[in-house]
């Protein structure tokens, strides 16, 4: 049969991010890709302009219209936007229970523009979490949602990493493309051990949509039928390789987008 990954996340005008990143890159890793849209943003590589949250209750017409039909191997969640259709996606999982959630907590773009309200956090953590089989911050997402200061050391990555935990996933990729050094380190964390996935650091500013492809990247691999951590490192070193052939692309005037299909033109 053929594996089929679902993103629930918002659009990107501009296709860098977002369901228009998920989409590439589940295409990219050999997978059919369906989406749910939870908001469109007017957006381009320099920044949001506008969010226009797409109403409730027809995001769970989305998600109830996609899950009846096909057989959906794995689920990608990115931009929630707000309380409500955070309610709603929490419902629509627990009825189809799937058997991967990935969960990106896209709290800020690229661009240092708000993606997610305030208010809506709270919710996140309490309604999705639970709900996830890895979740995906990166270093300021994984403090702002602990309400700490961003970690600087890997003993402090990984006790971060545990009380996200704590919260109720199964297991939490905290990445490191915002830290410092010549190597980019992730640190995939699970209740019995902590692995620490190295890959260079690459000088680009072509990195729009970075985490939004990395994790669908991820649920590729899962509804594909590869374990967690295989996964987790074949997708790694995808978007490794993607974000080194970002500069072939000559796309907007800000941060650019990766080149998802880099092994193929």
């Amino acid at each position: 049969m053929t594996p089929v990954a679902l993103t629930i996340a918002g659009s990107d005008s501009s296709g860098g991010a977002g369901i228009q990143a998920d989409l590439k890159s589940f295409a990219a890793r050999g997978v059919y890709g369906a989406s749910v849209i939870t908001a469109l943003t007017a957006q381009n590589t320099r920044g949001v302009t506008g969010i226009h949250p797409v109403p409730a209750d027809f995001v769970t017409a989305q998600i109830d219209a996609v899950f009846s039909d096909l057989a959906v191997g794995a689920v990608k969640i990115g931009m929630v936007a707000q309380v409500e259709t955070i309610s709603v996606i929490a419902d629509g999982l627990k009825r189809w229970a799937p058997r991967h959630v990935v969960l990106d907590p896209v709290m800020v773009a690229t661009s240092g523009d708000r993606l997610l309200a305030a208010e809506a956090v709270d919710a996140l953590r309490t309604k999705l979490f639970p709900l996830a089989s890895l979740i995906t911050p990166n270093l300021p997402e994984a403090a702002a949602l602990l309400n700490e200061e961003v970690a600087e050391t890997e003993a402090d990555v990984e006790a971060q990493g545990r009380r996200l935990l704590a919260m109720g996933c199964r297991a939490v990729l905290v990445k490191g493309g915002h830290g410092h050094g010549a190597e980019s380190i992730d640190y995939l964390i699970d209740s019995e051990r902590s692995v620490a996935l190295v890959a260079p650091r690459i000088a680009t500013a072509n990195t729009h949509g970075t985490g939004c492809s990395l994790s669908s990247a991820i649920a590729a691999g899962l509804a594909k039928g590869e374990g967690l951590e295989a996964a987790v490192r074949s997708a790694k070193a995808w978007i490794t390789q993607a974000i080194a052939e970002a500069d072939r692309f000559a796309v907007g005037h800000g941060h650019g987008p990766v080149h998802h299909f880099h092994k193929y033109y």
